[in-house]
């Protein structure tokens, strides 16, 4: 994947944001869109070796270049074809969102969730000043709200702004639950909330059907929810501290309006003496016309001034109507962050014990393999109590060629992948407990072939994808290669060793005798 260059982000001043946010952060969600019989999100990930390997941060880097440049001010970042942002905020329309709309175009190569979100959290990492921990938790449920709503575009246009439905089409808004539908099909949406902690909306993403999706994990997603709850805590803290810090603002400018403002009438008590003492000197004949004159002149632009002074006066006053309303939505939103996480806290109580039985399972019982479609040897392995082969656990990595199936040493070792897109068929390592892939090896392996194990040696047949020709060679059990044959082999080769030799077949299907440890030819 490549990374996308740009400049970024649109800074908006705190009381803009509020106002424009205010109506959003208190809406309920619609109990009648919970109650929705939709089918389960699990997302399908290429689970596989791949051809290329970028590093965790190379992916987060992607997500990176597009939140500094929606920080230094663009409105959308990226490239239509590959990742791109649109950040819409516009005036306030009743409780609607504002959003920024994360879009995948065609040429996308992001073929796990798990990529998709370190994307992600670089984006808010950077866009909005997130930590790298809660970017992270703010992504995950990001990519299950989006595929939640994934094609409820009554919804969206219920939910968000007019700016960003614009912006939106029905067929693309959300995220599949498929991979290969991503590219040029997607386009997430992030509800906006009112900046800092609350930069995206917590409660948006984190309602009841997001948290029934994460209840259906095998440990109920009590990690994932004591996280936001922990978030929605802070958020509350920092609400309620700002609306501190106003409200002794607010005081302070009340007490200084009202200073100002006696100040002012005894300048107009002062102004209004004078000008009768100058009226009863001229009657008196103690000044002349010119100097009653100019001593009128001089009040009358003091009057001014006061005038001036307090209509001043009465804008601040008004500022402060504006502030105090400011205030209690920070305080209101403050008070809803705490009642929100006090009510999930309960129900990740309630669940936590559930998760902590499923743990005592963990790595209980016996491996095997299951092909799930008809006319391939490609499968996924699953874990079976072997007192009565009810199903403990299924792995999510869907391309293991279940003949290869090897166990060596105290690990599960296999061959698996598919040559298209990003992937490759590889030698991989399989996790005991989580039955994911641990570690893949470096070599192309042809998709036919088996794994023979001889001692602490793994053989397997490669594959050159330039001209297609196979090889033999020789593995550790770390997945590296140690020696490959000289001679091609057939795509349907045996490997058998006695008395020291190792016995194959060429790729004529002849017969030929090899060096168990360089892979030479006998002769």
């Amino acid at each position: 994947m490549e990374i996308p260059k740009g400049r970024f982000y649109k800074a908006f001043v705190f009381s803009f944001i509020l106002i424009n946010a205010a109506g959003t952060v208190f809406a309920q969600v619609d109990q009648g869109e919970l109650q929705k019989d939709l089918p389960p999100v699990t997302f399908i990930n290429y689970e596989g070796p791949h051809a290329r390997i970028e590093t965790r941060e190379q992916i987060r880097q992607i997500g990176v270049g597009l939140g500094q440049a929606v920080r230094a001010g663009t409105d959308r970042p990226g490239t239509s074809n590959r990742y791109f942002v649109i950040h819409s905020v516009s005036a306030p329309d009743g409780s609607k969102l504002d959003a920024d709309i994360f879009g995948l175009g065609v040429d996308v190569g992001v073929d796990h969730v798990r990529n998709l979100r370190t994307i992600i959290q670089g984006y808010l990492q950077e866009a909005y000043g997130y930590s790298a921990g809660d970017a992270a938790l703010l992504a995950e449920y990001v990519t299950i709200y989006n595929a939640v709503y994934r094609g409820d575009w009554d919804y969206f246009t219920g939910r968000y702004k007019a700016p960003v439905i614009e912006n939106l089409t029905r067929e693309k808004a959300g995220l599949s639950i498929r991979y290969d539908e991503w590219p040029g099909r997607t386009l997430m949406i992030i509800p906006l909330g009112i900046g800092g902690l609350s930069s995206v909306d917590t409660s948006a993403i984190s309602d009841g059907r997001v948290v029934e999706e994460l209840r259906k994990e095998d440990d109920r997603g009590v990690e994932q929810r004591r996280d936001m709850v922990d978030l929605k805590e802070r958020e509350a803290a920092e609400a309620g501290q700002k609306a501190a810090v106003e409200r002794e603002a607010i005081k302070d400018e009340e007490q200084k309006i009202a200073q100002e403002r006696t100040q002012n009438t005894q300048e107009r008590d002062q102004i209004a003496q004078e000008r009768q003492q100058t009226q009863d000197d001229q009657a008196a004949g103690k000044t002349t016309p010119e100097e009653a004159k100019q001593r009128e002149d001089d009040l009358a632009r003091r009057e001014q001034e006061a005038d001036q002074k307090s209509g001043e006066l009465d804008q601040r006053e008004q500022n402060l109507d504006t502030r105090r309303d400011d205030a209690q939505k920070l305080e209101d939103f403050s008070e809803q962050k705490a009642t929100e996480a006090q009510q999930d806290r309960q129900g990740i109580a309630e669940d936590q014990q559930a998760a902590i039985n499923q743990d005592a399972d963990q790595g209980r019982g016996v491996i095997g393999a299951i092909i799930e479609s008809a006319n391939t040897t490609m499968g996924r392995l699953v874990r079976l109590d072997p007192a009565n082969g009810q199903e403990l656990k299924r792995s999510p990595l869907d391309s293991v060629y279940v003949r290869s199936l090897t166990f060596l040493n105290g690990k599960i070792l296999a061959i698996a992948g598919e040559n298209k897109g990003n992937g490759a068929v590889r030698l991989i390592e399989i996790n005991n407990n989580s039955l994911e892939m641990a570690k893949q090896g470096d070599d192309d392996l042809h998709p036919g072939s088996l794994l023979w194990v001889n001692g602490s040696d793994l053989y397997a047949i490669t594959v050159n994808l330039a001209d297609n020709s196979l090889n033999l060679g020789r593995f550790d059990a770390n997945l590296s290669l140690q020696a490959k044959s000289v001679i091609n082999l057939h795509p349907n080769a045996s490997v058998t060793i006695q008395q020291g030799a190792l016995l194959t077949q060429r790729g004529d299907g002849s017969a030929a005798i090899l060096n168990p440890g360089n892979l030479t030819e006998i002769k």
